[in-house]
């Protein structure tokens, strides 16, 4: 909560400040690739066989970002995508299940990056933050009531942009993110799973500076 407070302080600071740099506004449109490495801690119930679990599927998504410079290296960044179909397939002693569970995960994250060389074609930059995930539209094969719990974690991403001209580049980055999420499905049993997605994200896109 620390980060995120701080994160925010940095942001709203960012608000306030001056447009004193040129170009200092950055929006981004992109394509970005979720690989989840899931791991839980086993499905639990009453009558659900030892081994039994789930894998997190990959999925695809597109995203826009905001970035305000606050100098020519620092800038604060949002990031918002379309919810992305996040579906689990059951593993282990119950892998004939197949898909059990499907929800979209709402995951905007909030970032302070930090630009190399500002005045070069090519840019790096690497950028730390936060990230709040909420899943909606949650449905299970298995149950009819499925909860799943909201995650805030820590979002870390490294990326390069490459101007084609004063106002539009393109950029690709890899951003890595915590996300963990307690499922609850009630239905003639109780089912429970911890999951945590660990998922990387890998993002392809246009930007467009004024």
């Amino acid at each position: 909560m620390r980060t995120l407070r701080w994160i925010a302080g940095v942001a709203l600071f960012a608000v306030a400040t001056p447009a004193a740099i040129a170009q200092s506004n950055i929006v981004k449109f992109a394509v970005t690739y979720y690989q989840p490495h899931s791991r839980t801690d086993g499905l639990h119930g009453i009558g659900v066989p030892p081994g039994a679990d789930a894998e997190v599927a990959n999925a695809t998504t597109v995203i826009v970002t905001y970035e305000r410079l606050l100098t020519p290296n620092v800038g604060v960044e949002f990031v918002m995508g379309w919810p992305p179909k996040i579906t689990a397939k059951a593993t282990g002693s119950v892998a004939f299940l197949g898909e059990v569970l499907s929800a979209r995960n709402v995951s905007p994250v909030l970032l302070l990056n930090y630009h190399f060389m500002p005045n070069e074609a090519f840019r790096p930059y690497i950028g730390i933050g936060v990230n709040y995930t909420r899943f909606v539209d949650i449905k299970s094969s298995l149950a009819s009531d499925v909860k799943m719990s909201d995650s805030t974690g820590l979002a870390l991403q490294a990326g390069v942009e490459y101007s084609l001209n004063k106002d539009w580049e393109l950029f690709a980055s890899i951003a890595k993110i915590d996300v963990k999420s307690k499922v609850v499905a009630v239905g003639a049993n109780v089912l429970t799973a911890t999951v945590d997605f660990r998922p990387i994200t890998y993002s392809f896109g246009v930007t467009r500076r004024f």
